[in-house]
């Protein structure tokens, strides 16, 4: 039974799910959907930001993150959190890294919710016994090279220390890949050709698989420490030994993408899905969505009705402008609350047009089969005025169906050209936080890890500095649409590039420009 049924279940659940090695496109589907569902969501210090991000901003969290050699918080008191919540009647998701069932104690877990009697399923997750070398052109099995793979813990019990039988694992002939044995290496690969493995035998140590961050060093069975070493290989880090490691060297692919190994936060409303997010991800790179501002629509809202109760009256021609897609499907939801369709505002005496700040924007209308009349060349709410200013007849009236605080540069060149305006708030904007992201990021930028900031609002600027607060903004590349939003993002002193246009495509191209790798 999923979470949409709770209604029908009396106690709380757990699903424990894998959250995979990092990047957010491994996913599973089903895991992405409880992360929308659960009441409370337990996660450990493995999931990336960039899947973190994803959490929506009302979900109840608890942190119990375990590094190899820290663990904050015991295995113990895991397994006593997740019957507590779930004994409340919560529905709890365990977000594990990897697969809960591959080295994830996700046994120990479940024998806790068996013992308490805890509703419970299991989602697994992509594992990073084979992602990782996947993402490093290094395939587990090969006919020519290797019939199996085998999956081994280098992390030894606490107070105790790694025991393998070494000789029955280089009899398997396979590739061996060590998951947590970073600190252990130089025992792992002794252990290894002291029990009869060919000294020569390739090998590679893997760090931040599948992330923007991701290394690998390749050698062999006795010279792996010393590169490692040498190149300063950190958790998070697997080994693999085998002679499919030989492969990497030319079926590397995930750092060859144009934006592979780049790292992008891109912020927008929580509402909307972000298509530069998608692009950017498509280009190989790493993309934390940070939804930096919400909008809540004005309601009851008794100017708008009184607006369209008298639109199509005022002039010969009116416009109805819209300066943001999220306004527009606002003023169309609206409509429908108020018992209006398209007849009763279209069919009015004025000669009524349409006009909209940009192609983002023009799209909302043009689902509801209104093809707007102007959309200016210039994404911007003073090139929307100043084109609105020329184009509109003289005399027109003009509706501008917008945020409650819109730009201060549309109405001015209406004026001026002698229209008259009515400018109506559908919705204010409410700049979000994300409590348990905030520091994470913070650090994140302060130590380069992330490559650039995207805006495509002032709104977004505000946004993301109030929820990033006491941040070192001089540090922060920010890639902005338009100079308006650039002016905003300068206030912080952020190191400012403007796309040549106020689009999605010229967004990326300048991304591209900056970042991206020649094909």
């Amino acid at each position: 039974m999923e979470m949409e049924n709770r209604q029908k279940e009396k106690k709380g659940k757990v699903w424990l799910a894998g959250a995979g090695p990092g990047d957010g496109a491994l996913l599973t589907l089903k895991t992405a959907r409880l992360m929308e569902q659960a009441d409370v969501i337990v996660y450990d210090a493995l999931i990336s930001a960039e899947i973190l991000s994803r959490i929506p901003e009302t979900k109840e969290v608890i942190y119990v993150g375990k590094h190899a050699g820290n663990h904050p918080v015991p295995q113990e008191e895991i397994n006593r959190i997740l019957v507590r919540e779930a004994k409340k009647g919560k529905h709890v998701l365990r977000l594990k890294g990897g697969d809960p069932f591959v080295f994830g104690r996700g046994g120990e877990e479940l024998e806790s919710l068996l013992q308490e009697k805890i509703p419970f399923e299991i989602v697994p997750g992509v594992t990073s016994a084979a992602a990782v070398p996947a993402y490093a052109g290094i395939p587990v099995t090969h006919r020519d090279y290797a019939s199996s793979f085998h999956v081994i813990t280098g992390h030894a019990r606490k107070g105790g220390k790694v025991e393998l039988d070494f000789p029955a694992l280089v009899r398997l002939d396979g590739t061996l890949v060590f998951l947590m044995g970073l600190s252990s290496m130089e025992f792992l690969l002794n252990g290894l050709t002291e029990a009869g493995m060919d000294p020569d035998m390739p090998a590679a140590v893997l760090e931040n698989g599948t992330s923007a961050g991701q290394r690998r060093v390749t050698a062999t069975v006795t010279t792996l420490k010393e590169a490692s070493d040498r190149a300063g290989i950190k958790t998070p880090a697997i080994i693999v030994v085998g002679k499919v490691c030989a492969l990497s060297s030319r079926m590397h692919w995930a750092e060859d993408r144009v934006l592979g190994g780049r790292q992008f936060l891109v912020t927008r409303p929580r509402q909307s899905s972000s298509s530069l997010a998608s692009r950017l991800r498509d280009l190989g790179a790493q993309v934390i969505e940070m939804p930096a501002i919400r909008t809540e629509p004005i309601c009851p809202n008794e100017r708008l009705k009184k607006a369209l109760e008298t639109f199509g009256m005022h002039a010969a021609q009116e416009w109805l402008v819209f300066t943001s897609p999220a306004g527009a499907d606002i003023f169309f939801d609206q409509l429908m609350e108020l018992g209006m369709d398209l007849r009763s505002l279209l069919v009015r005496r004025a000669e009524v047009r349409i006009a909209a700040i940009g192609s983002g924007t023009a799209a909302v209308p043009e689902k509801r089969g209104l093809i707007p009349d102007l959309v200016p060349q210039v994404y911007s709410a003073a090139a929307l005025g100043e084109a609105l200013a020329e184009t509109a007849a003289e005399g027109s009236h003009v509706t501008v169906a917008r945020a409650e605080k819109g730009s201060e540069e549309l109405i001015p060149p209406l004026l001026s050209a002698g229209l008259s305006v009515e400018d109506v708030p559908l919705y204010r904007t409410v700049y979000e936080t994300h409590p348990f992201l905030r520091e994470q990021i913070r650090e994140m930028l302060e130590s380069g890890k992330i490559d650039a900031v995207t805006f495509t609002s002032a709104s977004t600027v505000r946004g993301f500095t109030g929820a990033v607060k006491d941040a070192d903004y001089t540090k922060i590349r920010a890639v902005c649409i338009g100079e308006q939003t650039a002016a905003e993002a300068a206030k912080h002193g952020m190191r400012i590039q403007v796309s040549e246009q106020a689009s999605m495509d010229a967004m990326v191209g300048k991304i591209v420009e900056l970042f991206g790798k020649n094909r």
